[in-house]
């Protein structure tokens, strides 16, 4: 099962994220909010990211490497291949939904979600860290807690957040699927916009640097 999985998750990493951009690359790690379950690939809010770069003339590209049903220790477990493969600018960790449905003590997704944001650092990549809630029926106190280690690990580690990015959509019915957990068609141009507050500056910063890297490479003129 193990090699199975490892093939799986080769195979996954060979067929996004092709090309090159002299900005750099922006990694997805994501769990099925991110892997666009139950709509098509391409109107996910990871690919309409792609098209946003693409219309705004940003020198980047977009490796989604989102697995539906990944966990916080999947994410970990896979991330350093992720990083050696794409060598991102800057890399997006949305995960740990999965470990609040399935009742993780919030402490062990704190610490992966840690190891995942020093190991992406580690390699030159600015880290966005994106935050999620739990359904109301998992109880205040645990829903409580698990959410706050968003913003908590984010202040700790200095990295930008997104509190909750399904804000504006996870409490609006019309723009979720049957199931009540994953966003519809409708939702990703929000879900978009959320991650994009905290995304844009990144990418202006890390334009600017890779501007002046260029520039300092061009031979003095005699």
């Amino acid at each position: 099962m193990r090699i199975l999985s490892c093939i799986v998750c080769a195979l996954f990493l060979s067929i996004v994220g092709a090309g090159h951009a002299a900005g750099g690359t922006v990694l997805v790690v994501g769990d099925s909010l991110s892997a666009a379950y139950g709509i098509e690939k391409q109107l996910g809010w990871v690919a309409l990211l792609e098209g946003r770069l693409r219309a705004r003339g940003l020198p980047f590209r977009v490796a989604n490497a989102s697995i539906t049903g990944d966990t916080t220790r999947g994410g970990l477990s896979r991330l350093p291949a992720a990083l050696d493969r794409f060598d991102p600018a800057v890399v997006v960790i949305a995960l740990g939904g999965n470990d609040g449905l399935r009742g993780f003590a919030p402490p062990q997704t704190r610490a992966n979600l840690r190891d995942m944001i020093r190991l992406s650092r580690e390699a030159g990549a600015a880290v966005l860290l994106l935050g999620i809630k739990l359904p109301a029926n998992y109880g205040k106190a645990y829903g409580d807690k698990f959410h706050r280690i968003f913003q908590d690990l984010a202040t700790a580690e200095g990295v930008r957040v997104v509190p909750f990015f399904l804000e504006g959509v996870a409490e609006t019915r019309e723009l979720m699927q049957a199931d009540g957990i994953h966003p519809d068609v409708a939702a990703q141009p929000r879900i978009l916009d959320n991650v994009w507050s905290e995304l844009a500056p990144m990418l202006d910063t890390r334009r600017a640097s890779a501007e002046l890297q260029a520039g300092n490479r061009q031979p003095a003129s005699p």
